[in-house]
């Protein structure tokens, strides 16, 4: 069975069904993705630019010299080219699950005296790539990709990439601080409809790859302020009565009217949390920057 496969069955044979967030990005759903990051209503992006816009230059110096900078989550590497331009190292290596969006970056990034090197796969898989790459080198971790991850797995990943490099090293992480509902909503359920075309292209990609039965039009998009847990909940609501066919899996999945299929969190996590993540994997904090609307947050850090 292929790990999609074995993904899929075991989300929607659980007690509450879910889905992984990482399926949510095959080609189409990478294109739509793109689209969210230029919505208005979607601030994380354009925040998280303009800080690395602005600080560029602090970055760079206080992340000294670096030879390689990689990239956990990449997609199309937009907001990467302000760090690499200051910079300036010998080798990109962008990490993503997307070879559509790695395509992109390595076509528009691509430049004398800087090699690009993609890598295609999960993060748990490549990491241990990391050890093969010269050094000093920069790892980042940007787009606030840490809350897609319930917190004590977002340490062991954080934990896993610094095992993976070596003292002085440096990691660049990008997160998002927790703010109003008023504010978080509308950036995971935009009036325009795009983010709902994202997350039932999950059920599109299900039908095509493993043969699912998904009607997309009996689902609908929701986006949920979690205020305990501190997290934006992602999921597809049944809006009938159905039993959907996956043939590939030899599964038959019933869905009650108003059943909720859970595609993804979005942790918002305090300041002080977001640096108690990286001190508990391991990492040094030595640096912090911010937008004047404090929406937002990069951090420096180093490999013990």
């Amino acid at each position: 069975m292929s790990s999609i496969a074995a993904d899929v069955k075991k989300g929607l044979t659980a007690p509450r069904k879910w889905l992984p967030c990482h399926l949510l990005y095959d080609e189409e759903g990478s294109r739509l993705f793109e689209a969210i990051t230029e919505l208005p209503e979607y601030y994380l992006t354009r925040t998280e630019l303009a800080i690395l816009t602005a600080h560029a230059a602090d970055i760079a110096r206080a992340a000294g010299p670096v030879r390689t900078v990689a990239e956990l989550g990449a997609g199309t590497a937009t907001k990467t080219r302000t760090i690499l331009d200051a910079i300036r190292p010998e080798l990109y290596v962008p990490i993503d699950v997307s070879a559509t969006a790695l395509e992109v970056a390595t076509e528009t990034l691509a430049r004398p005296r800087l090699a690009v090197r993609p890598l295609v796969g999960r993060y748990q898989d490549l990491l241990p790539r990391l050890r093969e790459l010269p050094g000093p080198r920069l790892l980042l971790f940007i787009g606030s990709s840490i809350g897609n991850y319930e917190p004590p797995a977002a340490v062991e990943l954080l934990a896993a990439a610094r095992r993976c490099l070596a003292p002085g090293d440096g990691f660049l992480l990008g997160a998002d601080l927790r703010k109003s509902e008023a504010v978080l909503v509308p950036a995971y359920n935009d009036a325009a409809g795009v983010t709902a075309r994202f997350t039932r292209n999950l059920l599109v990609r299900l039908n095509r790859e493993l043969g699912a039965g998904f009607d997309t039009g009996a689902f609908r998009h929701l986006a949920v302020w979690n205020g305990e847990l501190s997290r934006m909940e992602i999921y597809l609501e049944s809006l009938r009565a159905q039993e959907v066919a996956i043939p590939a899996l030899d599964l038959v999945v019933h869905f009650a009217r108003g059943e909720r299929l859970h595609t993804e969190n979005s942790y918002k996590l305090p300041l002080a949390t977001q640096l108690r993540l990286l001190r508990d994997a391991g990492f040094d904090p030595v640096a912090l920057w911010r937008d004047p609307g404090e929406l937002y947050a990069v951090h420096l850090a180093r490999v013990r």
